[in-house]
């Protein structure tokens, strides 16, 4: 594995805040669907955090070092999906 571990944790942890401000944007705005984007954020809160926990995992593992870090991709992956697909809900009022 290249190591991207140390990659993912300082930009998952920043994408972990900005899911918490657009999380309150969501609570302070009127929009339709308010719910399920809420649930939806909730969502990418959790694999955002989840991949940090793993990424940091990563690098302090000797042993399983390449599990932990190929989770933390393929979370952090998946979180960034779901940020991009709310954010254009957001953008288009989809929904």
């Amino acid at each position: 594995m290249t190591k991207i571990a140390k990659h993912i944790l300082p930009v998952s942890s920043n994408l972990l805040g900005l899911s918490f401000i657009l999380l309150s944007f969501i609570k302070l705005s009127d929009f339709s669907a308010k719910t399920i984007i809420d649930e939806i954020l909730g969502v990418v809160v959790v694999l955002f955090l989840a991949s940090s926990i793993f990424s940091y995992a990563s690098m302090r593992s000797l042993r399983q070092s390449d599990f932990f870090e190929k989770v933390a991709d393929v979370i952090f992956f998946a979180g960034l999906i779901s940020l991009t697909l709310i954010s254009m809900m957001i953008v288009f009022e989809i929904v």
